[in-house]
């Protein structure tokens, strides 16, 4: 399973880029790869590329303000994705790790390339978002 990790910082109070990270109802707003998200019930959401492909996501562990994660399954791949919060002064940093196994063969040699790719958009995204005073709810 391929892992991936990325590290980003924000000069943004902890609450606001919580809310940011674990709202998916509002991730059409502001991610630039999405077209909607559908909310199936307090644990689990859909994501919908720009192109309708769906991904699923069921949360399995909620630590308010230091750590989210979920598990995701689409027809191309399976895997585990792990948020960890922390405020340094002004700052909130966050890593963000995924582990995922392309259920396609040919697939398996892209799918770090495409992980990195994923986690750099989404923390574009996020610091776009968060610079532009989008309003996130918790």
């Amino acid at each position: 399973m391929p892992i991936s990790k990325i590290k980003a910082v924000f000069s943004s109070d902890i609450q606001e880029v919580w809310n940011v990270v674990t709202c998916p109802q509002n991730y059409a707003a502001w991610r630039s790869d999405l077209s909607k998200t559908e909310i199936l019930d307090d644990n689990r959401f859909v994501e919908y590329t720009k192109d309708g492909y769906a991904t699923t996501f069921t949360i399995t562990l909620t630590e308010p303000l230091k750590r989210w994660e979920f598990d995701m399954e689409n027809g191309n791949m399976r895997g585990h994705w792990m948020g960890v919060f922390s405020q340094n002064g002004n700052e909130t940093e966050v890593e963000f790790t995924e582990d995922v196994t392309a259920k396609k063969l040919f697939m398996k040699p892209f799918v770090k390339s495409y992980l990195k790719k994923q986690q750099t958009a989404f923390v574009t995204d996020m610091k776009k978002a968060l610079s532009d005073g989008f309003s996130f709810g918790g």
